[in-house]
């Protein structure tokens, strides 16, 4: 059988063939037909069949036929007429050709879908195509494609083309995260900037826009790339033509008013600041000695850098903003490395020897200070103090000078009773008695004076029950007369 044929796919048909008008078989068909597994010859012996009303009378199937339940024929034509239905109701609500379709007989439908190659015979065209109408089972699929005459008409295209245009509209709508910036450019020209939260562009291709983060700090590396040091970008040459590696960093971002010229003005900005970087430390580096970019300035050295890489940024409209710049190691390359190390070795032993210096002359210094300070005041004490006595005996003997020159005797003799006052006051008194014997009795009473106070004194600070003899004068020691010397006396002795 061929695949053509339309009896291909039915059980208990596939070896019947519908009978004419009338009740009579072709004779063709007569002749083909015989049973299962017969070697006759195939005769033109009619079979007899028994009329069904208007509906073709299918033969008896082949004996070697499997024949399935009439029940699966029935749903089988039943989805081709759920099927047709749908395709009639589609081209009713699109409009067009389809309608035409609506008041004809659904057997008539399928007999015009069919093709010629419904009518092949299924034996390699030994046998003719059958004259009788179709079952209305033929070999179409169960899903079939739409017929050819359901077409779109005016209402159609105009819902799909509002639905479109609708799609194409909301197309535009776009959100704007907090911290960034919408760049929204028609035709690739720069329009306007979009702040943050819900717009609206016109669609593509009009219109497009560009979401530009301006809060986010971003990180450039110079001299270090991951676990990789030591690149030749990092080597500076110094003042002093000496070479230093430096490894540093940059941390900038995008201005909130500058994300158009980040995007347009420079093809690569992140790759500018990389650039602007290392060219600004090479100019400061190269103002420096190597000591002092490995050891004292480098905080100068970052703040001088900052500012050079803003002024270049800025002149490359690149909208970029350098927050800081942080030098991470400063050292001299690896060939000296060592030979450094010991030249550093021997300048911190020359520091150390200084702050030990520094510190002993501090300690010393002042101290010399403070002494030689009071010795200045001591010398400029007894300076005053000598110098006011000088002027006050100069000043009182000039006083005296004007009295003697009035009365010189009595100045005179006024001079020496006070003179001798002095000199007695300060002196052991001895009182001899020349008209008597020549016997002198010598009594300290000063020294005895003296004894009785210290002794008083130690009674008071420790007491303890001690008695003290009482010193009894002899009875035959004769008592010193003491009485007051008249200066007048003293001048009449001292004329003698």
């Amino acid at each position: 059988m061929s695949l053509n044929d339309p009896r291909w796919g039915r059980t208990g048909d596939d070896q019947t063939k519908p009978a004419q008008t009338g009740g009579e078989t072709p004779k063709n068909e007569a002749e083909n037909t015989q049973p299962a597994g017969s070697d006759a010859p195939r005769t033109g012996a009619p079979q007899a069949e028994a009329p069904r009303g208007d509906m073709p009378r299918a033969e008896e199937p082949r004996a070697d036929n499997n024949s399935r339940p009439r029940q699966q024929q029935n749903g089988a034509a039943d989805l081709d007429q759920l099927w047709d239905d749908f395709n009639r109701a589609l081209g009713g609500l699109l409009g067009g050709r389809g309608q035409a379709n609506r008041g004809r007989n659904p057997q008539e439908k399928n007999f015009d879908d069919r093709g010629l190659n419904d009518f092949r015979p299924d034996n390699g065209g030994d046998e003719p195509p059958s004259n009788n109408p179709p079952s209305g089972r033929g070999n179409r699929s169960r899903f079939p494609k739409v017929p050819d005459g359901v077409g779109f008409g005016l209402g159609g295209i105009a819902v799909l083309a509002c639905v479109t245009v609708v799609a194409w509209a909301a197309s535009g709508f776009y959100i704007v995260p907090e911290g960034q910036v919408g760049v929204v450019t028609t035709f690739g020209k720069y329009t306007k900037d979009a702040s943050a939260g819900f717009n609206w562009r016109m669609p593509w291709p009009i219109q497009e826009a560009e979401i530009v983060d301006v809060s986010s700090v971003r990180k450039a590396e110079i001299g270090i790339r991951g676990t990789t040091s030591r690149l030749r970008e990092a080597l500076m040459l110094t003042d002093d033509e000496n070479i230093v590696d430096v490894q540093f960093n940059v941390q900038y971002r995008i201005r909130p008013n500058a994300a158009k010229d980040y995007l347009f003005k420079t093809r690569d900005p992140d790759q500018s600041v990389v650039h602007a970087a290392e060219s600004a430390m090479r100019e400061v580096v190269g103002r420096k000695t190597m000591d002092s970019v490995l050891f004292e300035s480098k905080q100068e050295i970052a703040e001088s850098v900052k500012t050079g890489m803003q002024s270049m940024l800025d002149r490359y409209n690149t909208g970029i903003e350098v927050m800081s710049v942080a030098i991470q190691n400063a050292q001299p390359p690896e060939q000296v490395q060592a030979a450094f190390n010991d030249a550093v070795k021997a300048g911190q032993d020359r520091e150390r020897q200084i702050n030990e210096g520094e510190a002993y002359a501090n300690g010393v210094i002042p101290k010399a200070r403070g002494m030689a300070s009071r010795l200045n005041q001591e010398a400029e004490g007894y300076k005053a103090r000598v110098t006011e006595a000088a002027l006050g005996d100069a000043e009182r003997f000039k006083k005296i000078l004007a009295q003697y020159e009035k009365a010189p005797e009595v100045t005179r003799d006024r001079l020496y009773v006070d003179i001798m006052k002095e000199l007695y006051a300060n002196s052991s008194k001895i009182l001899v008695d020349t008209k008597t014997n020549n016997n002198l009795l010598y009594l300290p009473l000063d020294k005895l004076m003296e004894k009785s106070a210290a002794e008083a004194k130690a009674t008071d600070t420790a007491p303890q029950s001690t008695t003290t003899p009482a010193v009894q004068a002899p009875a035959a020691v004769q008592q010193p007369v003491v009485r007051d010397i008249d200066p007048r006396e003293m001048l009449r002795l001292r004329g003698r």
